[in-house]
């Protein structure tokens, strides 16, 4: 079942002789469940894709879909909602609210949504993090693994659509970068998440079930295994 459907996406910096075309006529489709890794070198457009499909960064023509919604015909609010409940976001420096504990930045979006935590599944979620002893640590009384730990937790606390990561692996060393793409595969295996991660790690890119490949703003390859 189709989860994510991106027509004709183009994202254009500026204007005249200094206009920048981070995205040209980008389309895609993908599968509820898929593991995608979005490789390319730097400047090719991949963060810039990835925000857009977050609904952080407006394309300048095009259509994002995300289970049937076409995002970007929502206003400024619905899209503030829809983004935090359906699309999950991890970030290469966690974005971790500095005054907030571990059980506070994880439920951050069910807060700000003025939802009920679900605590079988907030538990559930810190047990398979690892977690359960640092549930009111600080983000700078935590290790950069344990934070970005915290930082999946809270992309998959109101269980999105989407989970998008942008390197979520680059500040990390080799042990901990091994342990958190392992929980990101938990997450795509025991929920069913979809799952799109930018990395330029190629052991990463190849633990994936597809590879698209970008360059220029274009997508160059397009690679199932």
């Amino acid at each position: 079942m189709e989860i994510l459907r991106v027509e004709n996406l183009a994202k254009v910096y500026g204007s005249g002789e200094t206009a920048v075309r981070a995205l040209d006529d980008v389309s895609l489709s993908v599968e509820k469940g898929e593991f995608v890794a979005i490789v390319g070198p730097s400047g090719s457009g991949k963060s810039t894709l990835l925000h857009i499909l977050g609904g952080v960064d407006r394309p300048s023509s095009g259509q994002v879909f995300i289970d049937g919604i076409d995002i970007y015909k929502l206003n400024e609010t619905k899209l503030a909602i829809f983004r935090r409940r359906q699309v999950g976001l991890i970030y290469q420096f966690y974005n971790l609210i500095p005054v907030l504990n571990v059980e506070e930045n994880i439920t951050l979006p069910l807060l700000l949504d003025e939802r009920k935590v679900d605590k079988s599944r907030l538990s559930e979620i810190i047990g398979i993090l690892g977690l359960g002893d640092r549930l009111g640590y600080l983000p700078n009384q935590l290790s950069g693994g344990q934070q970005q730990r915290v930082s999946i937790g809270r992309a998959l606390i109101n269980n999105p659509a989407l989970v998008l990561a942008d390197e979520p692996t680059g500040n990390l060393d080799s042990k901990n970068s091994t342990e958190i793409i392992e929980l990101l595969k938990l997450s795509n295996k025991k929920y069913n998440q979809t799952l799109l991660v930018i990395t330029h790690d190629q052991n990463i890119a190849l633990q994936a079930d597809r590879i698209i490949t970008m360059a220029d703003g274009r997508i160059e390859g397009d690679i199932r295994r």
